[in-house]
Order: C-alpha cells, then structure tokens, then sequence
C-alpha cells in the first residue's frame, strides 16, 4: 500500500535522495546545463527555499513503514490578465522522482493523480508540465497519462 501526504523540512534526506534520480539523468544527458552533483547543503538549501514557497507543494509517496518512494513537486501559477493573456490559475508539474527499484510499480501514476487533486482543490484549470525531449520514458509516461504537446522548445548551437 502507497501513502501520500505533503513533505515538509523533516524529509529533507529522502527529498534529496530522490531529486539525485533525476538530476543524475539530466546532468549525464545535458551535462552542458547540468551541474555535477550538487553539495548537500546548497542541495537542502534549495529544497528548504522551495518547500517555504506558499504556491508549492511536494507530494512524498511511501510505503506504510515509511519508506520514501517518490515525490512530485507542484506549483499553482495565479496568470494576471494582459493585453495578450486571458487571466489563468493553472498547476505546474515541476519534478516527479522515482526510486528507481519502485519505477514502474505505480508511484508516478499515484503521484501524478495526487497533483491533479491539489490543482483541483486549488481551483487550477488544467495541469502543464514539461520534459526533456531525451527523456523518452517521462514522455512515454505523461502521454499515456493523457498529456498532450503544448508547445516545443527548441535549440541550436553558435
């Protein structure tokens, strides 16, 4: 059986462990954007910024002994209205980290329907996210969760 429940400062040490899953893929693939591995104190000072920011929720998914298998980090993004925009409350999907032995075994699935809780409650339209076009498992997982392109971003080196 899976829990989730909102994390706070007290699982900073699991919040880190899990983030070093995804940063590890991004820094190995786009080591050019990447950092190394990041310090453990600049990693928690991040983390402790984040988890104070009243619009940002990170979900920690575990099992009932209390093993941390996964978080997704959200954001609800309040959109004044502009000459070019109509007003919007939408929920960001900002990161979704897996323990590797648990992928695959519905913990992304859980926690991606714990973050469209919160954007409901939040009153939040509909929910964005991106990924990076060499993450081909996060792409394949997002549309078989229903996601659709929004729009892409792209590069060239000068």
């Amino acid at each position: 059986m899976l829990t989730l429940r909102a994390a706070s400062t007290d699982d900073l040490a699991a919040l880190a462990t899990l983030h070093a899953v995804v940063h590890d893929a991004h820094a190995r693939h786009r080591p050019d954007l990447f950092a190394g591995e990041p310090s453990p104190d600049a990693l928690e000072a991040l983390l402790t910024t984040r988890l104070s920011e009243p619009d940002v929720t990170f979900l920690l998914a575990e099992t009932p002994d209390g093993e941390a298998l996964g978080y997704a980090m959200a954001r609800v993004v309040r959109r004044e209205e502009s000459t070019l925009f109509r007003p919007e409350t939408f929920l960001s999907l900002q990161q979704i980290a897996v323990a590797p032995g648990a992928s695959r075994g519905g913990v992304g699935s859980a926690l991606l329907e714990g973050v469209r809780a919160l954007g409901r409650a939040a009153g939040c339209r509909r929910l964005v996210t991106d990924v990076w076009d060499f993450n081909e498992g996060a792409r394949s997982f997002y549309r078989a969760c229903g996601f659709r392109p929004l729009n892409s971003k792209l590069e060239q080196e000068l």
